[in-house]
């Protein structure tokens, strides 16, 4: 049996699909199968997955009748999957040849880490480089940032099957953000971590871009938020998500929304360490972390003047 199943989706992805399987057959780890779901496309997908995998028998190719969206495409081939290990990829991604052997390595130190994604370098649709994403790696701080920041890059992650299964897999009639709602069953149940080596070139062209901001995908990602907040709190204000939502984008915020943003981000701490998510040992650490955070919300003269007091006077 193989000890990772790598899987992903593909819908109408024949114009970056070859780097993408190129990159997961290059692997330096090779004790893999590469579960590729053709998941309804209409162009030439499913005829360059046939010809990789008539060449590579690790790659095993699953083909639905019609599209089903992207989630429920993940749990058929998770369905397919024999390894220990789940590896999320994406059809217009690029996998580092080190990417596998370095997740493994880690989980095989940390058991009690579910879920582990690695850094990555947004790059433009020929591959050159954009920016860097900037990632946290503690579980507390990956937590946190499920209601104001970033958190993971979803092809970029490893999961162990059974902690996937235990919360049953992806939810299948999501048709955006399958991965957040995901991470928002997962935080219950295991731990989470980054590693700092950007092993993942994460292709920022106009199809992702609008998947990303599109109206629907930020809706059920400010959903999956609600649902939270009410499961934490007993309670979800308006004025609470809304003011999460800002700090996501890394919008700026007056004085009187950075005071009530401050307030609800000492009681999410709260109602996180009372669940037994984030340890109390961790306070201090998303405490720093949200002094960040809320100095990123400020008019740019702002942090220009703290960063300066804090160099002459160290506070």
């Amino acid at each position: 049996m193989p000890l990772v199943s790598v899987v992903m989706p593909v819908f109408n992805g024949e114009r970056f699909l070859a780097e993408a399987i190129e990159s997961i057959l290059a692997q330096t780890f090779t004790d893999f199968e590469f579960i590729i779901v053709d998941d309804g496309s209409e162009d030439r997908s499913a005829d360059i997955i046939g010809s990789y995998a008539e060449k590579d028998d690790r790659i095993r190719f699953v083909k639905l009748g019609r599209n089903r969206g992207e989630a429920d495409a993940r749990n058929h081939g998770i369905a397919f999957a024999r390894g220990e290990f789940i590896a999320a990829m994406d059809c217009d991604d690029v996998s580092l040849p080190l990417r596998l052997q370095r997740q493994l390595d880690v989980l095989a130190r940390n058991p009690e880490i579910g879920v582990l994604g690695t850094g990555a370098q947004a790059v433009n649709e020929e591959l050159r480089p954009l920016f860097n994403f900037d990632l946290p790696q503690q579980h507390a701080l990956i937590v946190f940032n499920l209601f104001v920041g970033s958190f993971f890059i979803h092809p970029s992650t490893m999961m162990r099957r059974d902690v996937l299964s235990d919360v049953g897999g992806y939810e299948p009639s999501r048709l955006t953000a399958p991965d957040t709602e995901l991470w928002s069953r997962l935080m219950w149940r295991t731990r989470f971590a980054n590693l700092p080596e950007r092993l993942l070139l994460y292709r920022w062209h106009d199809a992702q871009i609008h998947r990303t901001r599109d109206a629907v995908a930020m809706k059920q990602s400010s959903d999956v938020r609600e649902r939270l907040l009410k499961r934490l709190w007993g309670e979800a204000p308006h004025e609470t998500l809304v003011r999460f939502e800002r700090m996501q984008r890394d919008e700026k915020l007056g004085p009187l929304d950075r005071r009530r943003a401050r307030r609800d981000l000492a009681r999410l701490l709260d109602a996180l360490i009372g669940a037994d998510i984030i340890d109390r040992i961790d306070r201090g650490l998303v405490e720093a972390h949200i002094e960040r955070r809320l100095e990123g919300t400020m008019p740019r003269n702002w942090q220009k003047f703290l960063h300066w007091r804090r160099h002459h006077f160290g506070r």
